[in-house]
């Protein structure tokens, strides 16, 4: 019996800018541009995060403010759309609920599994609740447990994980240093090429 297909990916990076970095430069507190490009702790980049966040005062709304002025990247919400015509498609992201909302309604709201914030009644971000922990490798898992045969791509360390787990992976527009680390994984340059990547497996 011929399997059915599921596509996971990452959300930042993958179909919009790296909230982290616009936060960065809007607000002009460099220490904030450090993502899952750079760190391979998620844990580790949060609390540096959060660290600098109390240090500098900066608020939720601060941060949703920045977020709410970012846009998809050229192309993104036609390739979300043809995504969700011809498969199970899930944004698997280390993002927080907190921040998704206007980026989901611009990609016209494809399903998307995500993490939370501790938030405290003075509005600054005290924590997080991760949904669950290596949350992306067990959505792949899950999936394939439902006998989907599950592709997969990323761009950052994060995603390696899932992208392991997965039946087929890429990265998409990875930084070196993260080609480097995985070498074995190919690499997708644009959205024709991760067209035709899916579209050759989904035969």
């Amino acid at each position: 019996m011929k399997k059915l297909h599921a596509v996971c990916s990452d959300l930042e990076g993958v179909w919009v800018p790296e909230v982290w970095i616009n936060v960065a430069e809007k607000t002009g507190i460099p220490e904030l541009r450090f993502t899952t490009r750079d760190f391979k702790d998620y844990d580790e980049l949060m609390r540096h995060r959060l660290k600098v966040l109390d240090e500098k005062n900066l608020t939720l709304a601060d941060i949703q403010k920045v977020i709410s002025t970012i846009k998809p990247m050229d192309g993104a919400s036609e390739m979300v759309e043809w995504l969700k015509k011809v498969t199970r498609f899930i944004l698997v992201s280390d993002t927080f609920v907190e921040f998704a909302d206007p980026l989901m309604e611009q990609l016209n709201r494809p399903t998307l599994f995500c993490h939370s914030l501790e938030v405290n009644k003075d509005g600054m971000v005290t924590g997080y609740n991760l949904r669950q922990k290596d949350a992306k490798r067990k959505t792949v898992k899950a999936l394939k447990s439902l006998n989907y045969e599950v592709i997969a791509f990323g761009d950052s360390y994060n995603d390696i994980s899932m992208l392991r787990e997965a039946d087929q992976a890429a990265l998409f527009c990875p930084p070196q240093n993260v080609i480097d680390d995985h070498s074995d994984l190919p690499v997708i340059k644009d959205y024709i090429e991760l067209r035709k990547f899916l579209e050759e497996r989904f035969k």
